[in-house]
């Protein structure tokens, strides 16, 4: 069952060393093993986008679907595969895992359902095959809704009817909204969490998004002439009506500021644009050109002086005048598409840069540039847009022709078309943008990267000299999982400034240098940190690189030798659990579980030391130790009486929740079970504070919450107690409590006088993660602790202080402050013996006279309390023996 590497099957590689390097990079880039690759069952290229491989993978299975082969018995199989392949390839982290190491990368059993032929024939992939569409994921969705650009998104589910049946309407309005503002779809069978982490809830949903605003919801019929409605009203752009008093003095503000007139004339004969038309064009050309109407019928003079007969539309560029020929654009179409590439044919084309101007330019000014190699295309017309998109991040627009200052873009390692962010710290501090050539995405690149601190490396910048903490990410731009790094790149860069420096290198340009490091998979991202050398293996995010570099700082992972296996694990003190990962570097299953296993062990910190064993190292050591294939996982628990004894993983997930709740299921437990009666004796009628897990036995959720609330039970030891309700077993007493789902978390307060019986509800708290449940809890006894002041704790001074010294104290202070007494002068004392952790060791009641106070706290010196409590109003007794 298990993806193991048998130590006979496989030897090590030879390491190639590398100047100054202690640690060598060694990628195995490995085929698929067991049968073809991927990409080739998909009929897909290595570049291949989401989109494609969904548009593949529909085609195969409308034609390999075992529904349509009943008489092939192994259409199953063969289906299976395909399936296979596409469940991996349209993960970015999956696939990512099989383009470095092939099948044996992967621990996932993906593929191994497949839905009816009818699914794949009527619901997969509903928006695939329309162009004025625009399908998004997880990895572009932010970039996409943050650009500045207006989106209607649909948030649809493959199985919703209703979805279905809104597709039609949704496709024209998308062709009548086309320019104008973005149409968007998510499918939230594919991107569930996304979907979940925007609130969706129901199919269709359908949200329109600003930039810096709140998404807002569409309720309406959905009509088409409702949603053109609804998404009309947030074109705010306006349409300026001109006429005598004020259409002059209209046009020489905008010359003035750099913005032309689109301007359509009204009359009783020709043609004029509808008023939704001009709305329209407004928030097309918005940022650029002024959009506004003349009636000729009121104002027959004016239109005479701009020598309108009839109606008419006619674009003005700054500075043009009807005495200089060709300067004014009279349209000739009606169709607001077809105006709107006209206008932008007749705008201004991007600052040119040369070679002479280029560095006095970029020294001191953010710019975005456009590389070309006289290749005009429609995308380039459209980058006048981008004057509009990034003037408030104060970004300025260019191009550089790459044909006529072929030296200068040589000198960059600039060969093909592309745009790049140069921040304003030189020429050499740039970024190069790698994701899609579309505004949007561009639009969004440029305004990350000036507030990142990513540098596009060449071979004359590279770190190799590494004087400084650098990540480096190799990659490839052909890469779809290397461009969704890209993105979490420039977060973690923002995170850690001044900490370490970021940079990239495409090693489709730069390939001595990629080779000199042994690069073989993409992306491969390095930490360089002195002669050290670190490669990173965690998830593509932002937070995940995050972790890995915290991890450098402080290992949540002992590596263990020989020696110190025999001195920390087998030598461990009673109540010590070990978690130890035995392992070879060369192994593919081996490298894809090391960063859930650092993951693993931060999770578990505190409560489980965890270590890993370096079998290539130590192959002798652990073969003694019955080692025979990697990596093999172990839990020593913690009964030292039997130092030798072990339980092996053998799980098929190896991620980071799942080693986790193996690994805590061992330890004993914190909580307690409780039925009806202990319920009311103990939670309802006692004088502790309770937290409760109510459950159910059948119940997934519960299964997979049951190792946090033992996280929980322990984090609130010896403050809050515990207790698990089986609300099959015990159905009333749930019922009593107001539990109408599983798990439910309540906390249930010891408050004092007041009966608890009167709130056998408790006070719900609505997470499952056991550091806001204890954050929660420890917040809402803060507030409960005036009104527990009174409760006895301790027995005596003298019961306390030899207490104290049985525990090897040497010294210690008593210090108490005033709270109330009763009325034969005797005050209650709540006092905590504090050992050297802060953790109290002793919970003891006493009553002492009201002239010594009633809190007080042990500690080793007067100046460590003092420390530890702030201030304090009572007298300080030290005792010294």
């Amino acid at each position: 069952m298990e993806n193991r590497s048998a130590l006979g099957a496989l030897r090590p590689v030879h390491l190639m060393r590398l100047p100054l390097l202690l640690v060598i990079l060694l990628l195995a880039a490995a085929p698929a093993e067991g049968g073809s690759d991927y990409y080739d069952l998909l009929g897909i290229s290595r570049d291949a986008t989401t989109r494609e491989i969904r548009q593949a993978f529909k085609k195969l299975a409308l034609t390999m679907h075992p529904d349509k082969n009943p008489g092939d018995p192994s259409a199953h199989e063969k289906f299976l595969k395909v399936n296979r392949a596409y469940e991996v390839l349209k993960d970015e982290d999956l696939r990512k895992k099989y383009d470095k190491y092939g099948e044996k990368g992967l621990d996932e059993q993906q593929g191994g359902r497949y839905e009816s032929w009818n699914y794949y024939r009527y619901d997969f992939g509903i928006y695939d095959d329309d162009l004025e569409i625009i399908t998004l994921d997880s990895g572009d969705f932010e970039a996409a809704v943050n650009s500045g650009e207006l989106w209607f998104v649909n948030f649809y589910s493959p199985r919703c009817s209703h979805c279905h049946q809104l597709a039609p309407t949704w496709r024209e309005f998308a062709k009548e909204m086309d320019g104008v503002i973005r149409i968007g779809a998510v499918n939230c069978g594919d991107n569930n969490h996304l979907c979940r982490r925007k609130g969706v809830t129901s199919y269709p949903s359908l949200y329109i998004y600003r930039a810096g605003q709140r998404p807002e919801k569409f309720n309406g019929e959905r009509t088409r002439d409702d949603l053109v409605g609804f998404a009309m009203q947030f074109i705010t752009t306006t349409v300026t009506q001109l006429w005598q008093g004020n259409v002059f003095t209209e046009i020489e503000k905008s010359f003035l500021s750099g913005l032309g007139w689109l301007i359509t004339f009204c009359s009783d004969t020709g043609d004029c644009l509808e008023p939704r038309t001009r709305q329209k064009l407004a928030g097309m050309l918005e940022g650029l050109v002024k959009v506004g109407w003349i009636d000729c019928t009121v104002q027959p003079q004016l239109c005479d002086s701009f020598q309108v007969v009839s109606g008419a539309t006619a674009f003005f560029p700054p500075g043009s005048s009807l005495d200089k020929e060709g300067s004014v654009l009279w349209i000739k179409t009606l169709d607001s598409k077809e105006i709107y590439n006209q206008v932008l044919n007749h705008l201004p084309d991007l600052k040119l840069l040369t070679a002479e101007s280029f560095e006095e330019k970029l020294a001191h000014h953010r710019w975005l540039i456009s590389f070309t190699f006289r290749d005009r295309s429609s995308t380039t017309n459209e980058y006048k847009k981008l004057q509009a998109f990034l003037r408030n991040d104060h970004i300025q627009i260019g191009r550089v022709d790459c044909v006529a200052d072929s030296e200068l873009c040589h000198s960059l390692y600039i060969h093909k078309p592309c745009v790049a962010v140069f921040k304003g710290l030189g020429i050499h501090d740039f970024e190069i943008h790698h994701g899609k050539d579309v505004l949007y995405n561009i639009a969004a690149f440029a305004k990350d990267s000036v507030r990142a601190h990513v540098t596009t490396l060449r071979p004359d910048n590279f770190p190799s000299d590494r004087k400084e903490p650098w990540l480096v990410d190799f990659f490839a731009p052909w890469c779809p999982p290397c461009r969704a790094l890209l993105p979490e790149l420039r977060k973690a860069s923002i995170q850690l400034a001044g900490q370490i420096k970021f940079g990239t290198l495409d090693c489709t340009i730069h390939h001595n240098l990629c080779s000199t490091y042994n690069i073989q998979a993409y992306p491969t991202t390095v930490i360089f940190n002195g002669s050290s050398v670190h490669e990173y293996e965690g998830h593509h995010s932002a937070d995940g690189i995050l972790e890995f570099i915290q991890d450098l700082v402080s290992p949540s992972v002992l590596a263990l030798d020989p020696s110190s296996f025999k001195e920390r694990v087998k030598g461990r003190d009673e109540g010590q659990t070990w978690a130890v990962d035995f392992y070879a570097p060369w192994c593919g299953p081996c490298q894809a579980l090391m960063p859930e296993w650092r993951r693993m062990a931060r999770l578990v910190a505190g409560q489980i030391l965890v270590g890993s064993v370096d079998c290539q190292r130590f192959q002798t050591f652990c073969q003694s130790q019955g080692v025979r294939g990697y990596p093999e996982i172990r839990l020593y628990p913690g009964n030292t009486l039997q130092p030798n004894r072990y339980t092996s993983y053998n799980g098929w997930h190896r991620d980071a929740h799942s080693l986790r709740a193996w690994a805590l299921s061992s330890l004993p437990r914190a909580s307690v079970d409780l039925n009806p009666e202990t319920f009311r004796s103990k939670v309802l009628s006692g004088q502790h504070h309770w937290v409760l897990d109510f459950y159910a036995p059948w119940c997934g959720p519960c299964q997979h919450f049951a190792p946090e609330f033992e996280v929980l039970a322990r984090m609130l030891k010896g403050e809050v107690r515990a207790g698990k309700v089986d609300c099959q077993a015990h159905y009333q007493t749930c019922q009593s409590a107001g539990i109408t789902a599983y798990p439910t978390v309540k906390f249930y307060p010891y408050l004092g006088s007041q009966k608890r019986q009167h709130q056998p509800s408790g006070e719900p708290i609505n997470s499952r993660d056991a550091n806001t449940i204890s954050d929660i809890i420890r917040q809402r006894l803060k507030q409960l602790a005036p009104r527990l002041h009174s409760t006895p704790k301790v027995n005596c001074l003298v019961k306390i202080k030899a207490f104290a010294l049985r525990a090897g104290m040497q010294r210690f202070v008593l210090v108490v402050d005033r709270m109330s007494s009763d009325r034969g002068g005797v005050v209650r004392l709540n006092c905590s013996l504090i050992g050297r952790r802060g953790v109290p060791v002793i919970s003891q009641r006493s009553h002492v006279h009201r002239q010594t106070v009633s809190r007080c706290a042990l500690h080793r010196d007067e100046h460590s309390c003092l420390h530890f409590f702030g201030f304090f109003w009572s007298p300080l007794f030290v005792f010294t023996p």
